[in-house]
C-alpha cells in the first residue's frame, strides 16, 4: 500500500496522518496532532512539529523514503519550501528559513521528500476527494471560516490562482467588503466584535460560545454574517460558474445558525450551488496536501504553485 504523510501546520496546532494513495482516505492510528506556539523560537517550532510527525512515521513501518506534503499557511515559497512569515505575527522565527534543508534533521528517517502546497488549496482538493467529486466535472470553491477567511477555486480538483472568473491570486480574505476586507468579516474575532457591541458581554471562546447562548443578541449576529456572506459570496461563486461550494473551519461548525437564510437568499437567485459542510478542516488538508505526490495531478500543478 503506497503512503503518503499528509501534515496540516495551523496557527495554534500541527497535524499528520498516512494517507492511502489510492483510496484518499486516512490509515485508521496515523492521526495525530499536538499544539505549537507559532511566536517560539525556530527550534521549539520544528521539535513540536517533528513530535507529531514521527509518531506518524513510526506507525507506518517504512522501508523506503518517506514522502512528507504539507497544507501551509502563506506567505511562503510553496516551490522551494522556503518560509516567508514576517509582519504577520505567527512563525516569524522561521522567516527566510528552508524548510527542506532544516527540518529534516527532526525527522527520523534520513530519506525524506518534501512537498507544500497552501493551505486553502489543501483543503480544497481534500474536500473534493473526500466527498467523491473528483468522479465528476466539477467547479469547487471550499472555504474555510474561523481565525481567518480562506478560499480556493477549483477547476477538476485543481486549484486555479489566475484567469477572468477567479479573484486575484485565487484568494477572498484581501477583497474589498463594506468599510474594509473581507477577512475582517468573515472571521471568529468579527463575531467576537459584533456579539460585544450588541450585547455588552464579554466574549472568551469564540464563535461556539456565541451560538450557545441562543439570545435575541446572537441571533443577531447571526443574521447579519448571513447577509454579509450571501452579498459578498454569491458573485464571486456566479462568476466562476460553480457547482459545489464546501465550508469547512470552526464557524462552519454552527452552519445551522446562518446557513438557512443564506440558502433563501441564493434560490431567489436561482442558485443550483450544491453546499456541502465539512467539519474535519485539517484531516481534509493533510489528504488534499498528499495528493501532490500523485504523478498525473503533480505534472498539472508543480508549474503554477504560487508564492503568497
Amino acid at each position: 500500500m503506497a503512503l503518503t504523510i499528509g501534515v496540516d501546520v495551523g496557527g495554534s496546532h500541527v497535524s499528520s496522518a498516512a494517507v492511502n494513495n489510492e483510496s484518499f482516505k486516512i490509515v485508521k492510528g496515523t492521526y495525530f496532532s499536538g499544539l505549537v506556539d507559532n511566536k517560539s523560537p525556530k527550534e521549539i517550532i520544528f521539535s513540536k512539529w517533528a513530535e507529531v510527525i514521527n509518531k506518524t512515521i513510526e506507525k507506518c513501518d517504512y522501508n523506503e523514503n518517506i514522502e512528507i506534503a504539507f497544507s501551509m499557511p502563506g506567505p511562503f515559497e510553496y516551490e522551494t519550501g522556503r518560509a516567508m512569515f514576517e509582519g504577520n505575527d505567527k512563525f516569524e522565527a522561521l522567516y527566510n528559513v528552508s524548510i527542506p534543508e532544516e527540518f529534516s534533521k527532526y525527522i527520523t528517517s534520513q530519506n525524506v521528500k518534501f512537498r507544500f502546497l497552501n493551505d486553502a488549496s489543501s483543503f480544497g482538493i481534500g474536500s473534493i476527494l473526500m466527498n467523491g467529486l473528483d468522479k465528476y466535472e466539477q467547479k469547487v470553491v471550499a472555504i474555510t471560516l474561523g481565525t481567518g477567511f480562506g478560499a480556493s477555486f477549483l477547476d477538476n480538483v485543481l486549484p486555479l490562482t489566475s484567469g477572468e472568473n477567479i479573484p486575484d491570486n485565487g484568494c477572498l480574505w484581501d477583497k474589498i467588503f463594506e468599510n474594509g476586507i473581507a477577512d475582517e468579516y468573515f472571521s471568529t474575532r468579527w463575531f467576537i466584535k459584533k456579539y460585544e457591541e450588541y450585547s455588552k458581554i464579554q466574549i472568551t471562546d469564540g464563535v461556539k460560545e456565541i451560538a450557545n447562548k441562543n439570545d435575541e443578541f446572537s441571533k443577531k449576529v447571526f443574521e447579519d454574517f448571513a447577509s454579509n456572506f450571501s452579498d459578498f459570496l454569491f458573485p464571486f461563486l456566479d462568476v466562476f460558474e460553480t457547482n459545489t461550494l464546501v465550508i469547512g473551519g470552526n464557524i462552519a461548525k454552527c452552519s445551522d445558525q446562518f446557513l438557512p437564510k443564506v440558502l433563501e437568499v441564493w434560490k431567489d437567485k436561482n442558485s443550483k450551488i450544491e453546499i456541502v459542510i465539512l467539519e474535519n478542516t485539517d484531516k481534509s488538508s493533510i489528504i488534499g496536501a498528499s495528493y501532490m505526490f500523485n504523478d498525473s495531478f503533480w505534472e498539472k500543478i508543480k508549474g503554477t504553485l504560487a508564492d503568497f
